[in-house]
């Protein structure tokens, strides 16, 4: 099984920059990409970002496109989320997921196997 920890949460302001580490422990090989997703109180769960583990193609969220920028470092296993120019309407909690993605598919489509417990991400404005 792969275990997933995420950490780097915050409160910051509005404009500022986060980055979020999930670290990946155990059967990494299982899974074929790494994906970030996110869940507001109000709104449903949400793939922000995906991250193939062999050749690192990369997909965002429209939402997120241009802002976020998703990253993998194979000899950590870790799989990082930077964040820039954050939003109020950013605030969620934040999770890593163990998967299957591929780059000619929007993200929305990532199947998620394995989660992370998340991090708490506020924007104040």
């Amino acid at each position: 099984q792969v275990q997933l920890e995420e950490s780097g949460g915050g409160l910051v302001q509005a404009g500022d920059s986060l980055r979020l580490s999930c670290a990946a422990s155990g059967r990494t090989f299982s899974s074929t990409a790494m994906g970030w997703f996110r869940q507001a109180p109000v709104n449903e769960r949400e793939c922000v970002a995906a991250i193939t583990w062999t050749n690192g193609r990369t997909g965002y969220a429209d939402s997120v496109g241009g802002r976020f920028t998703i990253s993998r470092d194979n000899a950590k296993k870790t799989v990082y989320l930077q964040m820039n120019r954050l939003k109020p309407e950013d605030t969620a909690v934040y999770s890593c997921a163990a998967g299957r993605w591929s780059e000619f598919v929007p993200v929305r489509q990532f199947i998620g196997d394995r989660w992370g417990q998340g991090t708490q991400v506020t924007v104040s404005s």
